[in-house]
């Protein structure tokens, strides 16, 4: 399934940004009058997605079988590996990595919801953002059309009646579990997962798969997930709202 993934997102992959959650802290609010609150507070990686490719072993269609590799786009090039066995590859940022992130810190500070969005420098970002409002169409985050940013970490899918599936790919570990993309870059991403996403709300919860389910918080019900660098399944949950 992550092959098939790749193989459909190459085109988008080489001119897009993948961004990978570090340590943070995650809320997503949702009533069942289908008003909205979402949060994401900590760190964020770039992942650089030509590399994401080659470690899954498929390529892009425009890709010659022997790629130059100095033409190839990237957020980040990869460091010779190390000679010792089991090692990986370890990600070396570059002059156009840092400008290329610096100028996605520039984007995503003027979309609406970041209070901060900051680049430290060494592929990470961090970043404030939260943002509220009424659930008439299907939600993502982050996803921003300047910063080419890809693959969102929450998505919200808004579907015919009151069903509501509320699914969270980005906080799980993109080599083992049910992210679409896996290996290389994303594997030393994946290495610094370290948060958790909290859902509550007043709705009824159709299913969700966490378990310890929901507990009852003044009245409402309230799922929290870990996401560390062992996390294989996303957080999913379906709402059924009132209208």
């Amino acid at each position: 399934m992550s092959r098939l993934w790749l193989a459909l997102l190459a085109p988008l992959l080489l001119t897009g940004c993948i961004l990978s959650p570090g340590k943070f802290t995650s809320t997503m609010t949702i009533n069942a009058d289908r008003t909205f609150a979402f949060t994401y507070k900590g760190e964020v990686i770039a992942v650089d997605p030509a590399n994401a490719l080659k470690a899954s072993g498929d390529k892009p269609a425009t890709e010659d079988a022997a790629p130059d590799a100095s033409a190839t786009p990237a957020v980040y090039r990869t460091a010779a590996v190390n000679p010792k066995a089991g090692s990986t590859p370890e990600p070396e940022p570059t002059e156009d990595a840092e400008a290329k992130n610096r100028e996605i810190a520039v984007a995503l500070s003027k979309e609406r919801g970041y209070r901060s969005a900051v680049y430290v420098g060494k592929g990470k970002f961090l970043i404030d953002y939260a943002i509220s409002g009424t659930l008439t169409h299907n939600f993502q985050y982050p996803f921003n059309s300047d910063a080419n940013a890809i693959l969102p970490f929450v998505a919200i899918e808004l579907r015919q009646g009151t069903t509501v599936p509320v699914k969270a790919p980005g906080y799980t570990n993109a080599e083992t579990g049910s992210n679409p993309m896996g290996g290389g870059s994303m594997t030393q991403a994946a290495k610094l997962l370290d948060g958790t996403f909290t859902l509550d709300t007043d709705a009824e919860i159709v299913s969700q798969n966490n378990e310890e389910g929901a507990k009852k918080v003044n009245g409402r019900r309230v799922i929290t997930w870990r996401a560390t660098p062992l996390t294989k399944d996303a957080p999913v949950a379906v709402l059924q709202l009132k209208n």
